[in-house]
């Protein structure tokens, strides 16, 4: 199965987050990525599953049964939902593209935070990054077997 990129910007490996429990493999295996643009797709046709009151995480299941979770930024959750706006709610059904979250970057960073997102595989399975670098919205970023 395929994960595509719910954000454009610069892919890391997992194991290159600055937080130590996303880069231990903790919460599952996959990538951050350094966000170009402060909006969040949907990676796959599935079901929002969580949306966290603060607003800075997503938990996804794909129609194939992936679990992921997308979460911007790095302590983010301290914000307390400030520069976060959710465009969608738990039990919604969405299709690859459509559009989840908004935040304001540049706030978020100027707050002192990083905005790298977690992008995580928490169901179990093999899960393969495709590519590192840079990447464009909804390109294939990691498979899942």
């Amino acid at each position: 199965a395929s994960i595509y990129a719910p954000v454009s910007g610069s892919v890391v490996p997992h194991t290159e987050i600055a937080d130590a429990t996303f880069a231990s493999g903790a919460l599952g295996a996959g990538i951050g990525i350094h966000p170009a643009t402060g909006e969040i797709v949907a990676p796959f046709d599935g079901e929002i599953i969580m949306f966290f009151p603060t607003r800075h995480a997503i938990g996804l299941k794909s129609n194939d049964g992936i679990e992921l979770l997308i979460h911007v930024g790095i302590n983010t959750v301290e914000l307390e939902g400030k520069h976060f706006t959710a465009l969608k709610e738990a039990g919604e059904t969405v299709k690859a593209g459509d559009r989840l979250l908004a935040f304001d970057k540049e706030a978020i960073q100027n707050a002192g935070y990083d905005v790298t997102t977690a992008v995580l595989v928490t169901s179990p399975g093999e899960v393969q990054t495709v590519h590192t670098g840079e990447t464009k919205l909804l390109e294939k970023v990691l498979t899942v077997s």
